[in-house]
């Protein structure tokens, strides 16, 4: 049984003893039980036409503790789709290549629409002021995190990747204090590991800067800067265009925020590659 109809016995438990404020709520939620996750209890409180608290009780009506315990059962539950159900649903034919650039630059013009300079700015300062960086990111997220230790690397030292596979998780966790961030990568399909993770940094006084998928997320409540990237058409394999371009855009506003520290460092690094003779030569 899947949650979406879990929450409509719920509703259709209790609907005939309803107030007519709380059938208005009730109708609102029906209506966009697909998208609940979009939408806040302010929202839905002005899409029902009702209170905020009139919101609140609605959902204890439920059997959730607050509106916050809904949202966590709701992302809980929800199905995350899968490149094998995706396969199932389609087929194995690859759409034309035109399409699936296309659906690459309306993801690129979506990250253009929905991140600001300012949030960028914000994240680059945390990124550039703290004592040490660590970044973070498991399944899909694990290619980002490490582009995104691979170039803020280059602009600052003390950025180190949390789950380097060298199993040394928890004794690089209990390095982390007050004046480091933790750069998150929070993608579908998402493990357990990454909000236990997110967790124990943030307690021990870490600033989170959060990149997710998700348009409602348990991660966005305590973290300082949040970019949205959400995956764009129903393809196979989930695209991460927008969120290699907004890594390597905050890169450079990190870079702009340490201009002399930064230059020192990579000057460092190229006379480091100059001595070790390690790299081919431009054509």
């Amino acid at each position: 049984m899947t949650q979406i109809i879990t929450l409509r016995e719920r509703i259709q438990a209790h609907y005939e003893a309803l107030s007519l404020v709380d059938r208005k709520l009730a109708d609102v939620v029906l209506v966009h039980e697909k998208d609940l996750l979009a939408y806040s209890a302010t929202e839905l409180a002005a899409l029902a036409g009702v209170s905020k608290a009139s919101t609140a009780r609605f959902f204890k009506r439920l059997g959730f503790a607050d509106f916050l315990a809904f949202r966590q059962h709701q992302r809980k539950s929800a199905p995350q789709p899968s490149p094998l159900g995706r396969v199932a649903q389609q087929g194995l034919r690859a759409n034309p290549l035109q399409q699936h650039v296309a659906q690459d630059a309306q993801q690129l013009q979506a990250l253009a629409d929905a991140v600001t300079d300012q949030s960028v700015q914000q994240a680059a300062k945390l990124l550039a002021g703290a004592r040490r960086v660590w970044v973070v990111g498991y399944r899909n997220g694990y290619m980002t995190a490490s582009y995104a230790r691979a170039l803020l690397s280059q602009v600052r030292a003390e950025v180190h990747l949390l789950n380097e596979g060298a199993g040394e998780d928890a004794e690089l966790l209990a390095e982390i204090q007050r004046g480091d961030v933790l750069l998150a990568m929070d993608f579908r399909r998402r493990t357990r590991r990454l909000s236990q993770v997110v967790g124990i940094a943030c307690d021990a006084g870490a600033a989170l800067v959060l990149v997710s998928d998700a348009r409602v997320s348990t991660l966005a409540a305590r973290a300082q800067a949040l970019f949205i990237c959400p995956p764009q058409g129903e393809a196979i394999f989930d695209s991460y265009v927008g969120v290699i371009s907004l890594i390597n855009y905050l890169a450079t506003a990190t870079l702009a925020h340490l201009p002399q520290k930064a230059r020192a460092r990579m000057a460092a690094i190229e006379q480091v590659h100059a001595q070790l003779d390690d790299l081919e030569p431009s054509l």
